[in-house]
């Protein structure tokens, strides 16, 4: 199944990362697009949410300098729009493998495009990662390990219902029974023509 491919990914990512465990280090994708396109955005996909997921740990810091705040706001602003194009690319991938299928007549559209549901899988992902952490964390407290393995479990039962209803919906795409519409990402507050502040700064 697809997801089983990718939670795999996802995990290999998050793993390398808390190897060295900073937000300042090297990025290598560990797959040549030429040989596997798909892992090769998956790994780069989850890997940007990982970074992301500790600039946003790091932003919260109450005594963080104003300067660096600001600084690091402009990473995440970065950081998510590399992650909507990353989802762009993904769906993409799913168009161009489905574009010779034959969409039956009574067809139907789905809620969301399978990219934007592995967008909330390689979430998921990290959030498994991180209550696990906190579930075994060994000067925290038993209330507060007992806690996190509840939520923990959740989490990993949300993540193989969310599998489940993935692999469906690329399943229905192949055979016909749903078909993909894929809306690009209008963004208007990172376009120097779409955004009145950026428009001003312009002139």
């Amino acid at each position: 199944m697809f997801t089983d491919k990718a939670n795999k990914i996802f995990k290999e990512v998050i793993d390398t990362y808390h190897v060295v465990n900073t937000v300042v280090q090297p990025f290598t994708n560990k797959y040549d697009k030429s040989d596997n396109l798909l892992a090769h955005l998956l790994y780069r996909k989850c890997w940007i949410d990982t970074v992301q997921w500790h600039y946003e740990d790091i932003i919260r810091d109450p005594q963080i300098d104003p300067e660096a705040a600001l600084t690091l706001k402009r990473k995440i602003d970065a950081s998510n729009q590399d992650r909507t194009d990353m989802v762009e690319y993904i769906d993409s991938y799913f168009l161009e493998k489905y574009r010779d299928v034959q969409v039956k007549s009574d067809a139907t559209i789905n809620t969301e495009s399978p990219a934007w549901g592995v967008d909330r899988l390689s979430i998921l992902a990290l959030k498994v990662y991180h209550m696990e952490e906190e579930a075994t964390r060994e000067n925290a407290s038993q209330s507060h390990r007992n806690t996190c393995q509840k939520k923990l479990e959740v989490l990993l039962e949300q993540r193989e219902d969310l599998s489940t209803a993935i692999d469906t919906l690329l399943d229905d795409i192949e055979k016909g029974d749903k078909y993909m519409k894929v809306y690009k990402q209008m963004k208007m507050y990172n376009d120097d023509e779409l955004n009145p502040v950026l428009r001003n700064i312009k002139k």
